[in-house]
C-alpha cells in the first residue's frame, strides 16, 4: 500500500477542518502560556491553504507540490511563531516528497524532514515545552513502525498516537523556549499549544490514510 497525491490533498483539507474545530481550544491553550493567537493564526493559515487548493487548475503533480503550497501559504498568512515553524516543516517535507507515491519509509522521510525543519527554525529540543515534544516522539514511533513492516497508514497512526502522548507530557514541563519561557515556573501545568496542534495535524494525516 502507498499514499498518493489525493491523500496529501485530503490531509490538508482534514487539517483545516480539525484546526477549525479546535480553534477555540488552541486559542485558550495559548492564552494560558502565550499570546493567545495560535488557534486564530492556524485557522487563518489553513483556510487560505484550502482556498488556494480549490483554485488550482489541475491536481498537483506530486505530493511535494501539495506540501509546498501549504508551506508558502502558511509563511505568507500566519503570524507569530507558528507560520515560520510550520511553514519550514512543510517546506522541508516537500523537498523530501517529490514523488507521486509514498511507502512507509517515505512517510518516515516526510516526518523526519518536517521535524528537522522545525528544529532548525526554532532552535528547540525535547523537554523545552514546544511542538518539538510532540514531533520527536511521533517521528521516532514512525521509524519503529516502518522498520517493523507497518503500512503507511499504520505508520501515521503510530505517529499520531505518539504525538498525543508527547503533547500530554508537556503539561508538567517548565517552558525554556519561546514566549511561554517568560512565565518560568508558572508555565508548568499547561498543555503546550504547538504540541497540541501537532497532534491534531498528524491525526488528520492518519485519518486521511485510513
Amino acid at each position: 500500500m502507498t499514499l498518493d497525491v489525493a491523500w496529501a490533498v485530503d490531509w490538508v483539507r482534514r487539517s483545516a477542518q480539525t484546526v477549525t474545530e479546535h480553534r477555540q481550544e488552541l486559542i485558550e491553550l495559548d492564552r494560558q502560556i502565550g499570546d493567545g493567537d495560535h488557534g486564530e493564526n492556524l485557522f487563518r493559515g489553513f483556510s487560505a491553504v484550502v482556498a488556494k487548493l480549490d483554485a488550482l487548475p489541475a491536481e498537483p503533480a506530486d505530493i511535494g507540490e501539495v506540501l509546498r503550497l501549504v508551506a508558502t501559504t502558511l509563511m505568507s498568512t500566519v503570524g507569530g511563531a507558528a507560520g515560520p515553524l510550520y511553514g519550514t516543516a512543510y517546506l522541508r517535507a516537500a523537498k523530501a516528497t517529490g514523488v507521486t507515491q509514498l511507502d512507509s519509509h517515505g512517510v518516515v522521510a516526510l516526518l523526519e524532514a518536517a521535524l528537522e525543519g522545525i528544529v532548525a527554525r526554532g532552535k528547540a529540543t525535547t523537554g523545552e515545552k514546544t511542538m518539538v515534544d510532540a514531533w520527536t516522539p511521533a517521528t521516532e514511533a514512525a521509524v519503529t513502525a516502518a522498520d517493523g513492516g507497518a503500512s503507511p497508514a499504520e505508520v501515521l497512526a503510530a505517529a499520531a498516537d505518539a504525538a498525543h502522548e508527547g503533547a500530554e507530557a508537556t503539561i508538567p514541563l517548565v517552558a525554556t523556549k519561546g514566549r511561554a519561557s517568560y512565565l518560568g515556573e508558572r508555565s508548568a501545568g499547561h498543555l503546550d499549544p504547538g504540541a497540541r496542534s501537532t497532534e491534531l495535524i498528524l491525526r488528520a494525516a492518519a485519518q486521511a490514510a485510513a
